[in-house]
């Protein structure tokens, strides 16, 4: 296993945030963690990134320790956010982006390997001279991506990475996803609200409501037959092909 979280406890002041989760991501595999606003699902990944301290339970990152310093943990897991204009430096152009973060990581013949990492997102070197305002919100996000990926980590955070795109560009990012994942066996750890995005990339979920698990399994099978009525009412939002909206 990459991951293992057992009896994931947070607390805010007097509001429990999560209570009682455990879950797992294996090798290569992916987990989605959906349900709404305020479900406790972003929480959970911000304290498997570091970047929030658990109130109880354990952490299990492959080899990792709570010894271990940053950079091991960098190595190990990475994090994409919803918004990439906020996440990358308005300053700096893709390659040297990149390149920064290779250079941190001590990784060998970086020119070579920036051209690898925009070849894997589908990016060119015209981009590689760009500054982030010079691009769209799908190749930001791309850029996002590929310095995810550039310390080869194990296990990779989406939070909510795809659902500041357009439908079409959605679609784009979450190919280059499963691509990604088959090139190079990184793992997946999928949080969002949406459950039409979680068959694309992810082959298990779990549910979360008020900060617990309600329902989990194989992706098809909880989607198909919900058994929980949390998860039934979300399955029955996703729109169906000539759904239209209703006016109020």
């Amino acid at each position: 296993m990459i991951l293992e979280v057992t009896d994931l406890r947070k607390v805010f002041g007097s509001h429990v945030a999560v209570d009682g989760v455990s879950f797992g991501v294996g090798s290569g595999g992916s987990l989605a963690i959906v349900g709404e606003s305020g479900s406790g699902k972003t929480t959970c990944a911000r304290i498997v990134a570091g970047l929030e301290r658990a109130t109880a339970g354990t952490i299990r990152l492959g080899d990792l320790t709570d010894k271990s310093d940053r950079k091991s943990r960098a190595r190990m897991v990475q994090m994409v956010f919803q918004d990439p204009y906020q996440s990358l430096d308005r300053r700096q152009t893709v390659a040297s982006c990149l390149d920064e973060v290779l250079k941190f990581h001590g990784r060998d013949e970086r020119p070579r390997r920036t051209k690898e990492l925009l070849d894997l997102v589908g990016l060119d070197q015209r981009h590689a001279k760009a500054l982030p305002k010079q691009l769209s919100g799908g190749q930001r996000q791309r850029v996002a991506i590929a310095r995810a990926l550039a310390p080869e980590p194990r296990l990779l955070i989406l939070d909510e990475a795809v659902a500041a795109l357009d439908v079409s560009i959605q679609a784009q990012v979450l190919n280059l996803l499963a691509d990604a994942r088959k090139a190079t066996g990184v793992g997946y750890l999928f949080i969002t609200h949406d459950l039409s995005v979680v068959r694309h990339v992810c082959d298990d979920v779990i549910v979360m409501h008020r900060g617990k698990i309600v329902e989990a399994g194989p992706v098809e099978k909880v989607l198909t037959s919900p058994e929980a009525d949390y998860t039934r009412k979300l399955v029955g939002s996703i729109p169906r092909p000539g759904w239209v909206p209703t006016r109020a």
